[in-house]
């Protein structure tokens, strides 16, 4: 089963820059989006043998998340449950026979830190929600989880170390998540990889320098991981700020 992920920082404006030449060739069974900026009405996006699940903020042109799969689930919900963290389309769980799928787009906190304290906040709720699911069946999480993990997941650690996405306190709460039972699977299989990012500034050139940040994520529970086939990271995919990152598992 092959999975991708993708921030395409604005679909509608990603179609016009090779979203669909990317989902046709890649060929992915399930195949999710954040930060898709819009709402399932003003999509025309007609992808042949898949069905699609949107979850688009209250706010237009903001946030939002899909799903388009061809694997029929027996259900999908939409956001936690709460109606505090439930009004920005970050989050669509379909469950499947044998797993749940989380696709997620966790919040930014923000220039000078503004949205910190509710970033911590919906840490703990969301790992409290993946926790209840994982209890039932395991989960696959996926997303834009806006936290450079480790230092090797960041080009210049030292002077992003107060950065958003880059706290301490951001770092710890991935730290813990993974904790309570969970795999990140692209260093599950390459723990010691250097330069494997999945978003660079528009500014200075980033891009083209690999100034970059790894914050797209698979992660899995961890009886999982022994059925992580490969991880992946496809930094030629142009057509956002984020490239797509891939799962395949047996």
């Amino acid at each position: 089963m092959k999975l991708i992920s993708w921030n395409v920082n604005g679909l509608r404006a990603c179609i016009t820059k090779g979203f669909t030449d990317f989902f046709t060739a890649v060929d992915a069974d399930i195949f999710c989006v954040q930060e898709t900026k819009m709402q399932q009405e003003q999509s025309e996006l007609e992808l042949a043998g898949y069905q699609q699940y949107w979850n688009s903020a209250i706010k237009k042109g903001y946030s939002g998340t899909a799903i388009f799969t061809r694997i029929e689930p027996l259900s999908a919900t939409y956001g936690m449950n709460i109606a505090g963290h439930d009004q920005e389309g970050r989050i669509i769980t379909l469950e499947f026979a044998d797993f749940y799928l989380v696709n997620v787009y966790t919040p930014n906190s923000q220039r000078e830190l503004a949205r910190l304290d509710y970033r911590m906040k919906w840490e703990e709720d969301f790992g409290s929600y993946l926790l209840n699911l994982d209890k039932q069946k395991p989960v696959i999480v996926c997303g834009d989880l806006n936290v450079a993990h480790q230092e090797i997941d960041i080009k210049n650690p030292k002077t992003n170390r107060r950065n958003a996405g880059f706290t301490d306190e951001e770092r710890n709460k991935m730290t813990l998540l993974l904790a309570t039972g969970f795999t990140d699977t692209f260093r599950f299989l390459y723990p010691d990889r250097q330069d494997a990012y999945t978003w660079w500034s528009y500014m200075m050139n980033a891009r083209a320098r690999n100034i970059g940040w790894r914050i797209d994520y698979f992660l899995v529970s961890n009886r999982l991981a022994p059925s992580i086939v490969e991880a992946s990271i496809y930094p030629d995919i142009l057509g956002s700020d984020h490239c797509p990152v891939g799962l395949e598992l047996k």
